[in-house]
Formats: structure tokens, C-alpha cells, sequence
């Protein structure tokens, strides 16, 4: 599967000063079905990160009013992009954890739709069982249910 697409736009006005740059391929074959894909890159080599979503006619992604001033990046400005899918992505994850999200469609679907940190976070507590692998599966059980509930970051225990 190629991680990064790359491909020349043009920058169209979008709401609120943003830009909308129309994405030329299907990010669900390029990176697997989802309601909204995560991504980082480039755009004309200034990084970049946002989601891709789908619109009326396609698939959009959206730069913001502020990184467009940055970057003296206009509407009607053509530009080189490459995005790629940000953070672990459920083919990235061990085994047990695979198996846990698709026996549970709505963990999985908002899985798909967190943010690296928020998934990033989920993982390393799942991975700091090394010393009690037992605790390990419950730990998996606990942050699908999180997930199927759409709550993004575990909750904090209460001193």
C-alpha cells in the first residue's frame, strides 16, 4: 500500500479565508475506508497537517486561513502536494489489538477518525503491561469499549 500521495493543486477559496485544495485520488483505496482521514506532509515543502474529508464532489483537504499567511500561499496558487496518513493506522498494530478493533465496528470507525496523539496514548498504556502481559488483554477490552463509547483519551483515576 503507498503511504504517500503525492500531486499537484490548485488552492481554491474555502469558508472563514480557508483553502481548499481538491484531492485527485480516493484516500479509502489509497489508505483504507474511513469517514476522515488524518494526515501530515508537505505543501510546496512547508508541513503540514489536517484531515482529508469528503465533500460534494470529492475528497477535500483544507488548509487553514492562518498557515496559508505563513506559508504566502493564496487562492489560485498552484502547489506540490504529499500527504500521508498520520499516526499508527490499524494495519501498524500488533495483533491483538487488530483483532479487538474489527470485532468491534464502532471502536474501530472512531479509532480511525482520532488524532496520532490521542492514539499514540492509547497505545502506550496498552504497552506498559511488559512486566504483566495478563493485564495486558484487559487493558485492550477497556480502551475498545473507550472507543466504541467515543471518548478520545482514557480517562485519569482519581487520587
Amino acid at each position: 500500500m503507498t503511504r504517500v500521495q503525492r500531486f499537484t493543486a490548485s488552492v481554491d477559496v474555502g469558508p472563514r479565508g480557508r483553502g481548499i485544495i481538491a484531492v485527485p485520488f480516493d484516500p479509502d483505496e489509497a489508505w483504507g475506508a474511513k469517514s476522515q482521514h488524518p494526515v501530515g506532509g508537505r505543501i510546496d515543502g512547508r508541513k503540514v497537517r489536517g484531515t482529508v474529508t469528503s465533500a460534494d464532489d470529492g475528497w477535500v483537504f483544507t488548509l487553514p486561513s492562518m498557515w496559508m499567511c505563513d506559508a504566502g500561499v493564496s487562492a489560485g496558487t498552484d502547489v506540490t502536494v504529499e500527504l500521508h496518513p498520520e499516526g499508527p493506522q490499524r494495519g501498524d498494530l500488533a495483533e491483538d489489538i487488530a483483532t479487538a478493533l474489527a470485532a468491534n465496528p464502532a471502536a474501530a470507525a472512531f479509532w480511525d477518525t482520532l488524532a496520532q496523539f490521542y492514539r499514540k496514548a492509547y497505545l502506550r498504556w496498552i504497552d506498559a503491561t511488559t512486566r504483566r502481559p495478563d493485564l495486558r488483554a484487559v487493558r485492550i477490552a477497556e480502551v475498545v469499549d473507550l472507543l466504541a463509547a467515543g471518548v478520545k483519551e482514557r480517562p485519569r483515576p482519581r487520587d
